[in-house]
């Protein structure tokens, strides 16, 4: 995985053009030449991840160093698995490294998830209400980092689509609060919008620093950032 923190461009100089089908929408076929002309779509065809989102946790972990050698990680939601592979490598949960310590990485997901070396995986839903407990129980010790790049299935209303991933953000950093170690880190997708500050409040209440970041792999059109939350502080608001 050399360069993974660059930029994806100069993967695809020639661009496609997509004409528009009998029978399928405009937006559609829109959304399909985005893809067809995404350098990181590309990129990741080519290196063998699960999908182009891959890229932002590498940027994020980059700049950020939250997924040392010997670390447990959860990836709530998890599925397809390109954040997992990029946790597996760079916390050597594989062990593909022997000199190094080997880290963990549990997956969690409603979905099924094709199994991936290094990754003990979970399916259940992270909101119900006996799923912080079973996970600890299944654990058996609390954990490093929490990351999560989950999205609410769009509406096509920007301040619905907004309201509702700010919810769930702030549902994975309640579980998150659950299963920390003091001193550990949460990143989550988030839509700007306007609806956050509460969101932002409950972090910096948990959390000694809060940072908002959007990689370069974010498409610019996107208003998706990632909040990237250090040092926990024991569930202060929580218990």
């Amino acid at each position: 995985m050399s360069g993974e923190g660059k930029s994806g461009r100069g993967l695809r100089e020639l661009r496609v053009k997509v004409r528009t089908a009998r029978g399928r929408k405009l937006s559609s076929t829109r959304w399909l030449e985005r893809q067809l002309n995404d350098p990181y779509v590309h990129r990741a065809k080519q290196e063998g991840m699960r999908g182009r989102a891959a890229y932002k946790l590498i940027e994020i972990d980059d700049k950020f160093q939250i997924l040392r050698a010997g670390a447990i990680v959860v990836d709530i939601g998890c599925a397809p698995g390109g954040w997992s592979q990029v946790a597996v490598k760079r916390v050597n949960a594989s062990n593909q490294n022997p000199s190094k310590p080997q880290g963990q990485v549990y997956g969690i997901d409603r979905s099924d998830f094709e199994p991936l070396h290094g990754v003990e995986f979970r399916k259940m839903d992270f909101m119900s209400e006996s799923a912080v407990e079973e996970f600890r129980e299944s654990l058996g010790g609390p954990v490093d980092v929490v990351v999560s790049d989950m999205a609410a299935p769009s509406t096509g209303h920007p301040k619905t689509d907004h309201l509702r991933i700010v919810a769930l953000c702030e549902a994975a950093m309640c579980f998150a609060v659950e299963v920390l170690k003091p001193g550990g880190t949460f990143v989550s997708k988030l839509l700007m919008g306007g609806g956050q500050g509460e969101l932002q409040k409950l972090l910096k209440i948990n959390f000694e620093k809060v940072s908002n970041f959007k990689p370069g792999a974010s498409r610019s059109d996107s208003s998706e950032q990632y909040v990237v939350a250090r040092g926990f502080r024991k569930r202060a608001a929580h218990d």
